[in-house]
């Protein structure tokens, strides 16, 4: 068995970040470059498959990195699954998310909604206006990224801020502070919006022999 689990809640809350950003009305004109694209990449994109490199970075440097693919289409369906260097699963059906981690032989099921209650999910698959539950911040421009900031307005959402930076549209990169210092940096790449995808992208059936465990 591998030494090494990434936390769960940090891979959902970037998976989510990402498969369903929603829109984000009456923002003042300093975050207008962002929420431009931003916008523009809710109304265009209700499906999308890519790639994607993540690190994450402890307080005292220590770094640890993942790669894999991911795959969404709107409202709540996701596939965020981690092929380097242990695999991992995370998949939603809009109405359950399944967590599977082969190494553990175990898969958490739980009711979507609460599974992503008290993280951005809830909002970011479009129910919901993102202003209720962060505020939202205009970021100075960097590495050609335009960049807008989100911090939670409630103390559980499990991370400090997530930011997010756009280019031609689409975004290309994500940075999360989580509430132990913590930063999770996840760049993506070969992003494909509104592409065919098979619904049983979006489907789980529990490996034989392993334990289900069942949180509602």
């Amino acid at each position: 068995m591998h030494a090494y689990f990434p936390n769960r809640r940090r891979i959902l809350t970037a998976a989510v970040l990402l498969c369903g950003l929603a829109g984000v009305p009456g923002f003042s004109q300093a975050a207008q470059p962002a929420l431009a694209q931003l916008q523009a990449f809710v109304d265009k994109v209700e499906s999308a498959t890519g790639r994607f490199q993540q690190e994450q970075i402890s307080p005292d440097g220590a770094k640890r990195v993942q790669a894999g693919a991911f795959a969404f289409q709107r409202p709540g369906k996701f596939r965020w699954e981690v092929e380097q260097p242990y695999p991992q699963l995370i998949v939603s059906d809009g109405r359950r998310v399944y967590q599977y981690d082969p190494d553990l032989e175990q898969v958490t099921e739980r009711a979507a909604g609460q599974a992503i209650g008290a993280s951005p999910a809830a909002l970011l698959f479009g129910s919901g206006s993102l202003d209720e539950a962060f505020d939202l911040q205009a970021q100075p421009d960097r590495d050609g990224l335009q960049w807008l900031r989100a911090i939670p307005k409630t103390p559980d959402a499990g991370f400090t801020h997530a930011d997010i930076g756009f280019s031609g549209g689409l975004p290309q990169r994500l940075e999360l502070l989580d509430a132990f210092g913590q930063t999770s940096r996840i760049l993506f790449s070969g992003l494909q919006a509104n592409p065919g995808i098979p619904a049983a992208r979006f489907q789980f059936t529990v490996p034989e022999g392993a334990d289900l465990v069942k949180m509602n």
